[in-house]
């Protein structure tokens, strides 16, 4: 978690402070799952910084038409590669992209970090 207000987090979080890029690649080198950042402004970050190995949307069926983008004002393109796709009943549909050249959907390594975002 990187707050801006908060100063204690759940069980299930930690802090991030300092700089980013180091505060990531120290937690994607320790033995876990993953790590999952959602929101906009820290996918935006870990997106400019080269950290995020792993991207999922979920695309609502409904239009919205205002509201934040995930990654609006990225300074350069991420070209990325379908690994995964569910359909829900609802015609909602999650797909899961890794960065286009990885030899495999799991990534460079064991610690990723993900980006979950629902799009209406």
């Amino acid at each position: 978690m990187v707050p801006s207000t908060l100063d204690r987090v759940d069980w299930n979080a930690e802090f991030v402070r300092g700089n980013l890029g180091d505060a990531i690649g120290r937690l994607k080198r320790e033995p876990c799952q993953g790590l999952l950042a959602d929101g906009v402004t820290l996918p935006l970050a870990l997106a400019e910084l080269g950290l995020i190995d792993e991207y999922e949307f979920v695309v609502q069926p409904r239009l919205a038409g205002h509201g934040p983008t995930l990654v609006a004002g990225l300074s350069r393109h991420v070209d990325l590669r379908l690994v995964d796709r569910l359909e829900f009943g609802s015609g909602a549909v999650a797909m899961r992209y890794v960065l286009k050249g990885w030899p495999s959907d799991t990534g460079p390594g064991d610690a990723r970090v993900a980006v979950h975002r629902s799009a209406f």
